[in-house]
């Protein structure tokens, strides 16, 4: 994949965040804390869903994609018993008396089930056909398809505060299903050859039967991380309230930003590892990307500890906490992102298994710190808790990778990690008491950088000169 076609598959995380930055300011204006809290069940069901009843085929459909010379009939075989299964359940929820919302929001109401089940139907479907795009290289229209639902979603909040539109669950989850919906219909529209195509080949079970022993496997995987992900939001729903976890949501969904960092470099860093490895070259080069990565995780931290109090300026006074929240909450896309540069050896020695063993301990911590963090201090428990958690599995994955493949240089990075979390939880518990000298932390850390990374800004300063001399020529 060249540059051109990276840009063009990073622009919808890129300019879709920025939208998300618009939009989030206005809804916990317009809707309660409480309501937006609720919200953030449907994300979490929507995410099991996605991941449960693709099967692990979604996968396959990615392993197979340039091996079947029939991919349409490829399409058909993957996507198919999980939608026909997911039929089923929620056809089976639907009937049981408003069991969907009743778990969810702690409300009975039919139209809320159904228009769960629409979002989660959609983004089922989206996945699929997103998947489509990726594989033909379409990043514009991938990109797109992301970008417009976004904007629908501004305009319905927009037309809401308007036109004084009731303030209430219903119409606050009526605007997101049909943007997911819209997604769907988007990534249906832009893949319709293959779709339409697919509905006309015959399955072959014999070869269905070998997709699922290579998918369903992998189920387990995913779940793994999905508990590590959306345990600290279903145990905030348990053992504190929406309140809490409405707060939390506005919090990760402000360090969602960081996931920018992780999307562009999860889509560069595969292809280029797997490049260095079959050319045998690739243990110093890693190393020194371990570091430049370490390096922006660091100034990252730095910037939200530093800079995180901006937030309340566009937020109610009831999210004032928000800004302490939000420092451990960057721990989850930081620390992942890290952990993809220094595990590379578990791919390079195709020991995926290690993976799914630093995810399960993670896991299993997020799963004890939150327990025993959220009925205390609530929402930021659950930022601790996830955060540390993270930063187990960036060390955990670190040391299995070297375990299976070669080990490399890792002080400053163990050293780091402790100190950027520590700062995240004495910044989320004591921000408020302690701001002047949290200031100063933050500030003496990012100073430090100039001394250990002194070797890498160097080379970033010398780019930047012959880069910038290069377009003034």
């Amino acid at each position: 994949m060249n540059p051109r076609k990276i840009a063009a598959f990073a622009l919808g995380p890129i300019l879709g965040s920025a939208l998300g930055l618009i939009t989030l300011p206005i809804i916990t204006w317009y809707f309660s804390q409480e309501d937006i809290g609720r919200l953030a069940m449907l994300n979490v069901v929507i995410s099991f869903s996605t991941l449960f009843f693709s099967l692990g085929l979604d996968q396959a459909y990615v392993r197979e994609y340039h091996q079947t010379e029939c991919k349409s009939s490829l399409l058909k075989v993957t996507i198919l018993p999980g939608l026909l299964l997911l039929l089923v359940t929620l056809g089976v929820l639907l009937s049981l008396d408003n069991i969907i919302s009743n778990w969810l929001f702690e409300l009975k109401s039919q139209i809320l089930s159904i228009s769960v089940a629409v979002a989660v139907l959609s983004a089922f479907l989206a996945r699929f056909f997103s998947l489509i795009l990726r594989m033909n290289e379409q990043g514009i229209a991938y990109s797109m398809s992301q970008l417009l639902p976004k904007l629908l979603l501004i305009v319905i909040i927009g037309s809401y505060v308007l036109f004084s539109v009731k303030k209430n669950l219903t119409n606050l989850l009526f605007a997101n299903v049909l943007a997911t919906l819209f997604v769907c219909l988007i990534f249906g529209w832009n893949t319709r050859n293959e779709w339409l195509s697919g509905m006309r080949e015959r399955i072959d079970f014999t070869y269905l039967k070998s997709l699922l022993n290579f998918g369903v496997p992998l189920i387990f995987g995913g779940l793994a991380f999905w508990g590590l992900t959306a345990t600290d939001k279903i145990l905030l729903k348990e053992f504190s309230d929406f309140e809490q976890l409405g707060l939390y949501s506005v919090s990760i969904s402000f360090a969602a930003v960081a996931t920018i960092f992780q999307s562009v470099f999860s889509t560069i860093w595969a292809p280029t590892v797997y490049k260095w490895a079959s050319n045998g070259d690739c243990l110093d080069k890693l190393h020194k990307v371990s570091r430049y990565v370490l390096l922006a995780v660091i100034v990252l931290f730095c910037f939200a500890g530093l800079f995180s109090w901006v937030i309340t300026l566009v937020l109610p006074s009831s999210y004032t906490s928000v800004q302490w929240i939000l420092i451990p909450c960057i721990g989850f896309p930081l620390f992942y992102t890290l952990s993809e540069a220094t595990s590379v050896g578990i791919g390079i020695s195709k020991r995926s298994s290690m993976s799914m063993i630093a995810t399960t301990i993670a896991f299993l911590i997020n799963l004890l710190g939150n327990w025993f963090l959220i009925p205390s201090i609530g929402a930021a428990g659950a930022a601790i808790s996830t955060c540390v958690a993270f930063g187990f599995f960036l060390v955990i994955k670190t040391e299995l990778s070297i375990y299976v493949w070669r080990p490399f240089p890792r002080l400053a990075l163990y050293s780091y990690t402790i100190i950027l979390i520590f700062g995240a939880i004495v910044s989320c518990i004591y921000g408020k008491s302690y701001q002047s000298s949290l200031i100063i932390f933050w500030s003496l850390l990012f100073f430090s950088v100039f001394i250990f990374f002194r070797e890498e800004l160097s080379e970033l300063y010398n780019w930047a000169r012959s880069l910038f001399a290069g377009v003034i020529v």
